[in-house]
């Protein structure tokens, strides 16, 4: 694996269940819910050597986003007025949309790539992406960067 695949995004429901303990008990210390590393792992189930071992490699994603780029690929139904509650759905959140790509629709189906920016006033990127994915139409939502 060359340095450019050094980093991975990864969905929630694909990250091993210790990594996700790893995140909480980080959240306990940096809450200060908890003042030591044994009080946050026991708090969350997981040992005192699993926490050292992962808790420099795994951080939740909205960790330093506002301000940055996010690219991310659709493929959805061809249907008038989906792509603009896509759209919506971004405004709602509060981002800003910077480009749109649309490909021509091969069998009904659109490929988007969309540039978001995340502003400050942004409220969530994980709830503006669950908000995309519920949609009727949408088939598949994946991020490609964050800048």
């Amino acid at each position: 694996m060359d340095e450019v695949d050094k980093y991975f995004l990864v969905n929630k429901k694909a990250v091993p269940e210790v990594l996700l303990k790893v995140v909480e008990a980080k959240r306990l210390l940096d809450s200060e819910k908890v003042l030591t590393v044994q009080e946050a792992t026991d708090s969350v189930g997981i040992s005192r050597s699993s926490f050292y071992k992962y808790k420099d490699d795994i951080f939740p994603f909205h960790d330093n986003t506002r301000g940055k780029t996010i690219t991310f690929m659709l493929q959805m139904d061809d249907e008038p007025g989906l792509l603009s509650r896509v759209l919506n759905e971004v405004a709602v959140n509060g981002a800003n949309i910077l480009t749109i790509h649309q490909s021509i629709p091969v069998n009904g189906i659109a490929s988007i790539t969309l540039s978001v920016e995340i502003l400050p006033s942004t409220v969530s990127i994980s709830t503006m992406i669950e908000a995309i994915e519920v949609l009727k139409g949408i088939h598949y939502l994946k991020i490609l960067a964050r800048e």
